[in-house]
């Protein structure tokens, strides 16, 4: 299998392309201090991951925003310290801040030469103004949790997203679906029968971080440590073809 076989892309956005996990962390900081414990990154990071897919679950109609607002009153009762509204609003809202990693807008620019670009993301569209603009590229759809009535990793996204394309021709075989999280993305990818191309932004760390760990290891057809490198595997199988 190449890269070079697909006509569509799809993205997950928060953990691929957009650096959740130092927004995440960043956003956190405030309650860590107020709760007067020390935790290392990832175990902040944990904390919200369980924390999320739970709250993703229970309240699946929700917009993103407010998932995070109740995600953070979930942590601060984990943590042992009452929730103040004002907090767990600004972590409700911290999307907008969130950075985008380093190689994403970059990496996009190139591929988009090639593909349509697709967002298939557990977001709502308020929050994801700001990292669109981020990422320095016109995607040629974006489908978020906000329009399907729920969060990934419910195979409902991917159906969705795959029925929308093909209203314009697109068939599944024509699709890669490119992610970090095996939980989210690769786990229910392999369900629905999407190649997948594993976006590993985690690799030779411990743990999943900010991501809930998958039942078990899924498959996947393509793996890359970066975007850049995944940009630049393309340019390779074009070389080569």
């Amino acid at each position: 299998m190449q890269l070079t076989e697909f006509k569509v892309f799809s993205f997950d956005c928060y953990g691929t392309l957009i650096d959740w996990e130092t927004g995440i962390s960043e956003a956190l900081k405030p309650l860590v201090a107020r709760a007067g414990k020390t935790f290392t990154r990832d175990q902040m990071l944990e904390a919200h991951a369980r924390h999320e897919a739970a709250q993703e679950a229970e309240t699946p109609t929700k917009p993103y925003a407010e998932v995070l607002t109740l995600v953070h009153d979930r942590i601060a009762r984990e943590w042992g310290v009452p929730p103040r509204p004002e907090e767990s609003l600004a972590y409700g809202h911290s999307v907008k801040d969130w950075p985008a990693f380093v190689d994403s807008a970059a990496a996009l620019q190139y591929l988009k030469k090639f593909y349509k670009l697709v967002i298939l993301s557990n977001v709502d569209h308020e929050s994801f103004k700001a990292s669109r603009a981020r990422l320095q590229v016109d995607f040629d759809y974006v489908f978020t949790a906000q329009d399907i009535g729920s969060y990934k990793p419910d195979l409902r996204n991917f159906e969705y997203m795959i029925r929308e394309l093909a209203k314009d021709g697109i068939q599944k075989a024509e699709i890669l679906h490119t992610a970090e999280s095996l939980f989210h993305d690769h786990l229910p990818a392999n369900q629905v029968g999407l190649a997948s191309a594993w976006i590993h932004r985690r690799a030779g760390k411990k743990g999943t971080g900010a991501t809930h760990p998958p039942e078990h290891m899924p498959d996947y057809d393509f793996r890359f440590t970066s975007m850049a490198k995944m940009a630049k595997a393309h340019q390779d199988s074009l070389r080569t073809a």
